[in-house]
């Protein structure tokens, strides 16, 4: 049986990124006295998918309704209150406006039915490569942007600084008490501590253990290392590169829309501080399969990479080629893979485990968990006080029944590079990853 849960109960959150640093933060807020964070690495981690210079950010209104895609899109209104009016995130938002846009009628089909239905009035069409390079400042946009369509909208949409905003919310979770132990060995974790079939918290690597009257699992894509996720948790890979600019072009690029194609990628304005301009090819994901006597199904592992497959880069330069040929063949000064891990539906998977009653359960990002940082660790702050809104717990809540069988080559609705799911080179093989100039440890 799970302890009573206080105000001075003992809290270790499992994961240092997005979505733990988000809860530690609510939980402070909430008044929690012992409140603890470990991870193997100091925050931000090197491997965080949080830990970007920008990822794109979308405003949505609430809707009361208890269907999954409402259910997505009270979330997603949520973290909008967060990011206008939470000075902890609203430094980092950037309201600079949204292209989205497909290259195929089955792409332009999908952004027509889920990214403009209910509101075609906020966004103006754009048929023709002017049309296109009309939406920022002469010289951005050179290409020929062939069978491109594409939609406009200039308020609502834009970027968030995804790395400045994580540090601010560890920093503001540390002032108002919470505890992090952070790099290795003193906060990586190696197990779970189970006690009668509960768990009681961790042990991480220099062997100490750290009890806790509940335990949080936020750990990303490495989960499934701790707990068995019943096929529910698919570990996926995206890719990203830097490019360097003058500081003549960072201040042309300053302030522009975000650029994003469901089929090619995209890219937002250049890191103010590094001058480096970030852009991602968009596709189904990548993974990492590995068989073994543990699971019947095949399992995706992830693994560290400052670097991208050679076909990743080719995709980046034919986006560039298309939108800013200018710019297609200087070279990359930094790339990363970036783990998220997919559920089945894409929704999030918070919940108490079924088996183990002080375990909450706080996973499946499903590649856009960041944008949910200001509000997401309310949430699971709700979730650990047996009060999360019952359309969220119904959507939320663990379901390996909707998981059955082999879904690791499921494109779950995404699109570019074929719209298949991609194996990852393995990372000795150097012949079939990018060659970086200048590596760096953050993205």
């Amino acid at each position: 049986m799970a302890a009573t849960l206080d105000k001075e109960s003992s809290i270790v959150i499992l994961g240092g990124g997005t979505w733990a640093c988000s809860t530690a933060l609510h939980l402070v807020r909430r008044g929690y006295s012992n409140v603890t964070v470990l991870d193997a690495y100091h925050i931000p981690s090197a491997i965080s998918a949080g830990n970007d210079v920008n990822k794109i950010a979308e405003l949505a209104s609430p809707t009361d309704d208890d269907d999954a895609d409402s259910v997505a899109q009270a979330a997603a209104a949520a973290a909008a209150q967060g990011w206008i009016h939470d000075p902890i995130f609203s430094p980092y938002y950037h309201d600079t406006g949204f292209i989205v846009s497909g290259s195929s009628p089955e792409a332009l089909g999908h952004v027509i039915d889920s990214e403009l239905r209910g509101h075609e009035d906020e966004y103006a069409k754009l048929d023709s490569p002017e049309d296109f390079r009309a939406c920022m400042p002469d010289g951005v946009l050179t290409g020929d942007f062939p069978n491109w369509q594409g939609w406009y909208k200039s308020k609502g949409a834009g970027w968030v600084h995804a790395r400045k905003a994580l540090v601010s919310a560890y920093q503001e979770a540390e002032r108002l008490g919470a505890k992090f132990i952070t790099g290795s060995p003193q906060g990586e974790v190696v197990s779970l501590l189970q006690e009668h079939g509960d768990v009681r918290g961790a042990k991480t690597a220099d062997g100490r253990e750290h009890r806790a009257d509940r335990t949080i699992l936020a750990v990303g894509a490495s989960a499934p290392q701790l707990v068995d996720f019943e096929n529910q948790l698919r570990p996926t890979a995206w890719t990203l590169g830097h490019i360097k600019m003058t500081g003549q072009e960072a201040q042309l690029y300053k302030d522009l829309p975000v650029l994003f194609n469901v089929e090619k990628g995209f890219f937002m304005e250049p890191d103010e501080d590094r001058h480096e301009l970030k852009i991602c090819d968009e596709h189904p994901g990548y993974c990492n399969w590995v068989t073994d006597s543990v699971s019947s199904l095949p399992r995706s592992v992830p693994f560290a990479k400052q670097q991208i497959p050679l076909e990743s880069e080719q995709r980046i330069r034919q986006f560039l080629s298309e939108t800013m040929p200018h710019l297609k063949d200087r070279p990359l000064v930094h790339a990363r893979i970036c783990w998220c891990a997919d559920t089945h539906d894409r929704g999030f998977l918070i919940t108490y485990h079924p088996a183990h009653p002080s375990l909450v359960i706080a996973a499946g990002d499903s590649g856009h968990g960041f944008a949910h940082i200001p509000s997401i660790g309310g949430f699971i702050s709700d979730c650990l006080e047996g009060k999360l809104e019952a359309r969220f717990a119904k959507h939320w809540r663990w379901r390996p029944e909707i998981a059955d069988g082999f879904w690791g080559r499921d494109p779950l609705d995404r699109y570019g590079a074929g719209r298949e799911v991609m194996d990852l080179p393995q990372p000795s093989d150097e012949t079939r990853w990018t060659q970086i100039s200048r590596a760096h440890d953050e993205s």
